[in-house]
């Protein structure tokens, strides 16, 4: 009888009555989901419109967007890369290996996607200011300070964008599960081998992804940067720093900039959505 009626629901003979209520409820959640894009469509829409498009090739290669675009550059990549290299470690052991308190583990990693920026950039301090033991020893032994450089600008933007990478290749790896590497330990294979062998190429794209993702991500961060690397022209003012520095005093130059960080991150998301994070009908 039920195996009836959820047919009779689905080919839709369930009479005019139902017909009617599906396309009530139907209109009431286009409506709210019409509501929804517009509420995210309307401030990008409105930077789009606001933007200097006569001057916007001037704003963006004034000085101080130049300054600001290399050192997002270069910072952004370095972190990436720090993520990558941290973060793919990680992802394979919360795939691969149970642990005691691992629940809590994958927690701590996936809490810098949901803390405030700025209390990032106080843990930063506390854990690699210049008081701090680790950037104590590493200031007064090598002379390195990791506050107020380029290297702390890195480090704070590896912070954010590290659980986003660990988070794409770790499913990936679930979903691609151990038959394959098992297959290989099976014919003599190495650890080492199925690693580079096996498990690499086959969570490559999600790889690419989670880089992706993660350079995004570091691109765009703003409150761990300020508090532990500040706002120095030329030496830790990426582009979201310069934007705020900018906007009341060279408000074309910091909405160019904005544009241009708009432009990147519609870009690296439309070309995830087709590769990795699904397609649309």
């Amino acid at each position: 009888a039920a195996k009836r009626r959820f047919r009779t629901a689905v080919s839709g003979r369930s009479g005019p009555r139902s017909r009617r209520k599906l396309s009530g409820t139907v209109a009431g959640i286009s409506v709210l989901a019409a509501l929804g894009l517009a509420f995210v469509v309307l401030p990008l829409l409105g930077l789009v419109t606001d933007a200097p498009w006569g001057s916007l090739l001037h704003s963006v290669s004034s000085p101080e967007a130049r300054d600001a675009l290399r050192l997002s550059l270069i910072c952004s990549i370095g972190a990436t890369a720090l993520a990558a290299l941290l973060g793919l470690p990680l992802a394979w052991v919360f795939a691969r290996v149970r642990f005691p308190g691992r629940s809590l583990a994958w927690a701590l990693v996936m809490v810098p996607m949901v803390l405030p920026p700025v209390v990032a950039g106080v843990g930063l301090l506390a854990a690699f200011g210049g008081r701090s033991p680790v950037g104590g020893f590493l200031a007064d032994h090598f002379g390195v300070r990791l506050t107020f450089s380029p290297i702390g600008v890195i480090l704070a933007e590896a912070f954010v964008a590290l659980p986003f990478l660990v988070v794409t290749v770790e499913a990936a790896l679930r979903a691609a599960g151990t038959e394959l590497e098992e297959a290989a330990r099976t014919l003599g294979a190495r650890p080492g081998t199925v690693l580079r062998r096996v498990t690499l190429p086959s969570v490559g794209p999600a790889l690419a992804a989670g880089a992706a993702l993660a350079w995004a991500r570091a691109l765009g961060e703003f409150g761990a940067t300020i508090t532990f690397a500040g706002n120095i022209g030329g030496r830790t003012r990426t582009v979201p720093l310069a934007v705020y520095l900018l906007l009341d005093r060279q408000p074309e130059i910091a909405t160019a900039l904005s544009l241009v960080m708009l432009a990147v991150c519609v870009g690296v998301l439309t070309a995830l959505r087709g590769r990795w994070l699904g397609r649309t009908a």
